[in-house]
């Protein structure tokens, strides 16, 4: 069994593992205990009540973070024609509108952060599904990154923004991140505060009672850091 460092147990000092903390209590506790040189992601892991192995119970969507990321995102689309000349004055940094793309992409290249496509495109990018859906790379109708050549110039900017799509993984959990360490607590609360809206929002159906049941915020290599998710499925607006 692995043995934590001395900074990360400074760290977790700081934490009550068993308090659930209010929202803004934890965004400023997550500050306190990241101790990474670099500039650390801060990340939110929710346990959901849903059975993923059930279609109706699929939890998938996007937010807009307010404040973004903090890193730069880099954006790769799929189009021909005029599609492809709408990325290009978009800010897509790569626009692959022939068959050279993609054969470097089946070659292994994946230098990208979002792929986006139009649906004229997805025959050929469907031939890409083995490499970039291990890597939720995949465009797909219901991320919203397969969009008609009219809508390319929106998702783009919005994926530059701080557009993050998420998904339950096969054992009911989320993991999104919603920025930098280095971010003030209020950016960080309201992005925090934007994708609890976005989760509420996509709740399936038949779902039935508690649907978040458990939220944790921490940064990377620091102590997580639970949540009340009744409090974070009500976040009011800082002062």
């Amino acid at each position: 069994m692995s043995k934590h460092g001395k900074k990360y147990l400074a760290a977790l000092a700081k934490v009550d593992r068993n308090q659930n903390y209010a929202p803004s209590e934890a965004v400023k506790l997550a500050k306190e205990t990241s101790f990474t040189e670099f500039d650390s992601t801060v990340e939110i892991h929710m346990r959901l009540g849903v059975d993923p192995r059930h279609a109706d119970q699929q939890v998938r969507d996007v937010v807009v973070l307010p404040h973004g990321l903090g890193k730069t995102v880099r954006v790769l689309v799929f189009a021909q024609g005029e599609g492809a000349s709408l990325a290009r004055e978009a800010g897509a940094d790569v626009v692959a509108d022939d068959d050279e793309t993609i054969t470097r992409i089946q070659g292994g290249w994946t230098e990208f952060d979002v792929a986006i496509a139009t649906p004229d495109m997805m025959g050929k990018v469907g031939r890409l599904g083995r490499i970039l859906g291990p890597r939720g790379l995949m465009p797909n109708p219901k991320a919203g990154t397969v969009v008609p050549a009219e809508d390319l110039p929106r998702v783009i900017n919005e994926s530059k923004a701080g557009r993050v799509e998420f998904r339950v993984d096969k054992t009911s959990n989320l993991h999104v991140p919603i920025g930098k360490a280095s971010f003030d607590e209020k950016r960080l609360y309201e992005n925090l505060s934007a994708l609890m809206e976005a989760v509420k929002k996509a709740r399936p159906a038949a779902v039935k009672g508690a649907f978040i049941r458990r939220v944790t915020l921490t940064t990377t290599m620091g102590p997580g850091i639970k949540i009340d998710p009744i409090q974070a499925q009500s976040m009011e607006a800082l002062e």
